[in-house]
């Protein structure tokens, strides 16, 4: 048998840790039975206190969630004191790694895209349009941002404040629901930031991704599609 049913609350650690790394990536149940190639009726009843798992079920649990078999079973990293379960999650962003959105105008190179369900959405964004003609629309989308410049000067625009200037390491924190805008204000063909987006929502990579691709330049490689 690879599962063994139990008394209800008997393996309710389990089970809480497995919903607590299961909310902290923003999956649903189905999600984590795709991923890990499970049944949705077993994980249920984990999540339940109803079942547990053999060796050999928690490593494809695990290994499908990308996660230690230690994170299920240690209630300091499952249900911290703060009430967020540590995830103990972690990308690595190489130079020049990345996937791209291309424009005429702008390129946006998004880091650690392996991870799902992030809180916050790393960005290297290199600007080429001089002027809100050229660039479009003010952005608007959930939550707030921080933009450090790291080549250039940056013409920042917003919905309610005079345009600013930013020279290298020059940074701005701002409103993302508020329009907003960054323009290449330098001698140079281009300026380069990073730009680290926040929010609660669950789906800010999709919303950045789907407002970035409206005028898309396919170079192919790996750029994502509009």
């Amino acid at each position: 048998m690879s599962e063994i049913t139990t008394p209800e609350g008997a393996n309710s650690q389990l089970g809480q840790c497995l919903k607590a790394a299961r909310q902290a990536r923003g999956l649903t149940l189905k999600q984590v039975a795709e991923r890990t190639g499970m049944a949705l009726s077993t994980l249920s009843k984990v999540e339940n206190g109803l079942m547990s798992l053999t060796y050999d079920k928690l490593l494809q649990l695990t290994s499908g969630l990308k996660m230690e078999i230690a994170e299920l079973f240690n209630p300091a990293v499952a249900a911290p004191a703060q009430g967020r379960p540590v995830t103990a999650r972690r990308s690595i962003s190489r130079a020049g790694q990345g996937q791209l959105i291309n424009t005429k105008f702008y390129t946006y190179t998004y880091q650690c895209t392996d991870l799902i369900g992030k809180r916050m959405v790393p960005i290297v964004a290199e600007v080429r349009a001089r002027s809100l003609d050229e660039f479009g629309p003010l952005l608007r989308h959930a939550g707030e941002e921080y933009f450090l410049v790291t080549r250039g000067r940056v013409a920042v625009h917003t919905e309610f404040y005079a345009p600013e200037i930013l020279g290298e390491g020059d940074g701005i924190y701002l409103d993302s629901t508020m329009g907003h805008a960054y323009l290449n204000a330098g001698e140079a063909p281009s300026a380069t930031g990073v730009c680290l987006c926040t929010s609660e929502t669950p789906d800010l990579y999709d919303q950045l991704r789907q407002i970035a691709s409206r005028e898309v330049a396919p170079l192919g490689g790996d750029e994502l599609p509009p």
